[in-house]
């Protein structure tokens, strides 16, 4: 077996840093996107409203991942935000998914738990997943601030056009995809804090 020298090695570091650094550039460059989307989910929480979280496979970790932050900061003196993960009952994804179907586990959830001062935040690496898609739906009809992180072209959840603020991982590798997607929900943490912080901030007339 032969072992890649030293300088194909550095090479080979570099390229994985790269692959990483557009997309997180890209991110970057929509801070404004990502201001807005903070302060929209602030102002529902001001307002008594709980983040509702939700994705397939690995992002359905993530979701869990997302609650877990908000309802027990592992930043000492950070207040805790109510926050579930859709994803966390699995004998209640399972049995809905064998009622009515997959397509359906997370829109189901959203009409018995959620309620429309409610906040309804979706994962998708590809943006085709037809259950976020569902769940994002529901939680339009309820009158819950939609949010969804996505990754690509953001697929078929871009195209809908209807979700309230659209974060997209810039990039088709699915690894760095979801290393983007980890950034991006730990700044949306970070940045709802920083809303909560500063006075007057999320008063009557100041947010819609």
């Amino acid at each position: 077996m032969t072992r890649l020298s030293s300088v194909q090695s550095n090479t080979r570091v570099e390229e994985l840093f790269a692959r990483r650094a557009a997309p997180l550039a890209d991110l970057a460059e929509h801070a404004e996107d990502v201001a807005r989307t903070c302060h929209a989910m602030a102002a529902r929480f001001h307002r008594g409203g709980k983040l509702v979280v939700f994705g397939n496979g690995g992002p359905s970790t993530d979701a869990q991942h997302v609650a877990v932050e908000f309802v027990h900061p592992v930043i000492v003196g950070k207040r805790a935000l109510p926050a579930l993960s859709l994803t966390a009952d699995i004998a209640t994804v399972t049995g809905v998914a064998n009622r009515v179907g997959l397509a359906e586990v997370f829109a189901h959830q959203i009409r018995l738990l959620a309620e429309p001062a409610d906040i309804a935040l979706g994962l998708s690496a590809d943006g085709d997943c037809v259950n976020v898609l569902h769940g994002l739906e529901q939680a339009r009809e309820l009158g819950m601030l939609t949010v969804v992180l996505l990754g690509g072209d953001g697929g078929l959840i871009a195209a809908d056009g209807h979700t309230d603020h659209v974060l997209v991982a810039a990039t088709t590798d699915p690894r760095v995809i979801k290393e983007v997607h980890v950034t991006m929900y730990h700044v949306l943490w970070e940045l709802v804090h920083v809303f909560f912080e500063q006075p007057g901030v999320l008063d009557p007339g100041v947010v819609r």
